[in-house]
């Protein structure tokens, strides 16, 4: 109602004429469409309808080599599959593209064969078509790299393979160390070797925390990057048997003051994917108690990204709970 009252709707359309129109819902929450961009949706749309050439056109405003949050809409988009290989083989001028498209999507493709059952519950044809996708994965991203050295996106991909094979801690060291090498303040990589350090893929208890504060101290105010702390306390309560493990006022300061130095800060940068960073430190606040988590979750508007909800049963209405808490 206010935003109506003040013309707050017409004033970010103004600032952002890209700006999707949010989805009216009676709760006041709404899932996150194609990053909340008309551009973004225009990349989904041609790749949904299997239209090479129109991917080509929609994608001419980004750079896929380095922009992870359109990439990741293309990865996780059902059908990609079926017609990126003759991009790959037909398209000479535009392979490395179509190669980076086609190796995260396998990497997705394969973790949906896989499932997110427990390793023990993964049966072994599901195993097998889980390491044949990444395989293909495996392949089709050294070539990208290969191909556009400069790009970021690659390696943050090849993170995920290596943790999926199981390829071990000195190969997943060598690809961080690409990656950081092309920009060491990378969100994403930094996220994925938080995954990697987790005591359920071979880390050490503290290690990922540890690694998380020790990045975030090395980037300006402002950066995005605090969100690396709010998702290893996040990780920290997935790990604990206790679900109230966060719920110190310790933790709390800490995730305050994560936020106030990197998405609540002023120089704090609102680019696409936006939305996700704020999504990842209401889920942080919200389950250590914390009352800064309102001033996050009204900035979001009830914008709703899936990640990293889906560590909850019914992701969106945990959100639509924590928020109404707060």
């Amino acid at each position: 109602m206010f935003g109506k009252l003040f013309g707050r709707d017409e004033a970010r359309s103004a600032a952002d004429p890209h700006a999707l129109s949010a989805p009216r819902r009676k709760n006041g929450v709404h899932a996150l469409r194609a990053l909340g961009d008309a551009r973004v949706l225009a990349v989904v749309e041609a790749a949904d309808a299997g239209d090479w050439e129109a991917v080509k056109t929609a994608l001419a405003p980004f750079d896929l080599g380095r922009d992870h949050h359109v990439l990741g809409q293309l990865a996780d988009l059902d059908g990609v599959q079926d017609w990126i290989g003759r991009a790959v083989e037909e398209d000479e001028e535009h392979r490395a593209l179509a190669l980076l498209i086609s190796g995260a999507r396998h990497i997705s493709w394969g973790w949906e064969a896989r499932t997110s059952a427990r390793a023990v519950d993964v049966t072994r044809e599901q195993w097998r078509i889980f390491h044949e996708r990444l395989h293909i994965a495996e392949e089709q991203l050294f070539e990208a790299a290969e191909l556009r050295p400069g790009w970021i996106t690659p390696w943050r991909r090849l993170l995920t393979s290596a943790r999926g094979t199981s390829l071990g801690r000195v190969v997943g060291e060598t690809r961080l160390d690409a990656a950081l090498r092309r920009d060491p303040l990378d969100l994403e990589s930094h996220l994925e070797w938080l995954s990697q350090l987790q005591p359920r893929w071979g880390g050490e208890p503290g290690e990922a925390l540890e690694f998380a504060r020790a990045a975030f101290d090395k980037a300006p105010d402002g950066h995005r990057l605090g969100c690396v702390v709010a998702m290893a306390y996040i990780e920290e309560w997935v790990e604990s048997d206790d679900s109230a493990c966060l719920q110190h006022p310790r933790i709390r300061t800490v995730l305050r003051q994560a936020a106030e130095r990197s998405i609540l800060h002023h120089a704090y940068e609102r680019r696409l994917g936006w939305q996700g960073d704020y999504n990842m430190f209401a889920m942080a606040l919200s389950l250590s108690g914390s009352s800064t988590a309102s001033n996050v979750f009204r900035e979001l508007e009830g914008a709703y990204t899936e990640w990293p909800w889906t560590f909850m049963s019914e992701p969106q209405k945990a959100y639509a709970r924590f928020r109404k808490a707060f």
